[in-house]
């Protein structure tokens, strides 16, 4: 029996092409290695997510008008944003849900010429790694396990919340990355505050509250020496990799703790050179990590 390809139309958002390329190459890299098939969104605005709290109705069309641009290529979203991924799941439920929603926008969706039908879905990596793909089909895929690297995990927000939106792991004790880290061959350990914002979406109002998180959680991760910490969202990333240095020096304390995405680890322990994955675009390196593991 001919196994069935898998084919989205992937959605980048804002955030990666403008900062963290690195997070869409290893991407592009790994989702190849898996035999993922990606459909390019030729036309495409922001998700809406970061004016939800200004003016609801516009982060609605918004994220609407994206669904029907899939809708129109009868595929489903791909993320790698969970923040991207949260707004537009959110949007398509409640269009699917709600009949005098779904009429109103509709009305505003005529003027583009576009009429939103509910026929598609969208998913964030993680969740389609673990749904479509599957950790043995990805554990197929390793060739150079990474037993003996100690690492973390952090989901972020959006990936998890709000439940009765995204209905998929657990928020409190999330389980499904941890599965994805630990097939690569890593360990994933445990860490007081496992669970809490990185503090991405008060930078723009008051810089002393995210980065005091983003120190707590540094601590906490270099309590249980952790080699690395995983993100896979991209506000997550900036905050503990481009901000370490900056973290480093207001609080007076050196972390030096690489900040890896998930993409980057399982394109490691698949054996793909580290070049490949835009490793060295990291602003933490994580040199040491790359000379166990290729010496």
């Amino acid at each position: 029996m001919e196994e069935q390809k898998l084919e989205y139309l992937i959605y980048l958002g804002c955030t990666i092409p403008a900062r963290l390329p690195s997070y869409e190459i290893s991407a592009r890299r790994i989702l190849k290695e898996l035999g993922v098939e990606l459909v390019e969104m030729p036309d495409f605005n922001c998700c809406g997510l970061p004016i939800d709290p200004v003016n609801h109705e516009m982060m609605v069309l918004m994220a609407a008008r994206i669904l029907c641009l899939a809708e129109e290529a009868n595929l489903d979203i791909l993320t790698l944003c969970p923040g991207c991924s949260g707004a537009l799941h959110k949007v398509n439920k409640m269009l699917k849900d709600d009949s005098n929603l779904r009429a109103k926008v509709n009305e505003q969706l005529k003027e583009m010429g576009m009429n939103f039908k509910g026929t598609i879905q969208v998913k964030h990596l993680v969740r389609m790694l673990h749904e479509d793909i599957g950790l043995e089909k990805i554990k197929g895929t390793v060739e150079r396990p990474l037993v003996g690297l100690s690492v973390a995990e952090h989901n972020g927000c959006h990936l998890l919340r709000p439940k009765q939106y995204e209905e998929f792991d657990d928020p409190e004790n999330p389980k499904v990355l941890k599965s994805l880290i630990e097939v690569t061959g890593a360990e994933c350990l445990d860490y007081i505050g496992e669970t809490d914002c990185c503090g991405s979406t008060v930078m723009g109002v008051n810089e002393n509250v995210p980065l005091q998180l983003v120190k707590n959680k540094l601590s906490n991760l270099k309590a249980v020496a952790v080699q690395a910490l995983i993100t896979v969202c991209p506000s997550c990333h900036v905050m503990f990799d481009l901000n370490q240095h900056r973290v480093q020096r207001i609080f007076n304390e050196k972390f030096g703790i690489p900040v890896l995405h998930y993409t980057q680890l399982l394109g490691l322990a698949m054996g793909i050179n580290p070049e490949e994955l835009a490793i060295q675009d990291l602003r933490v390196k994580a040199s040491s990590i790359i000379e166990t593991l290729f010496q």
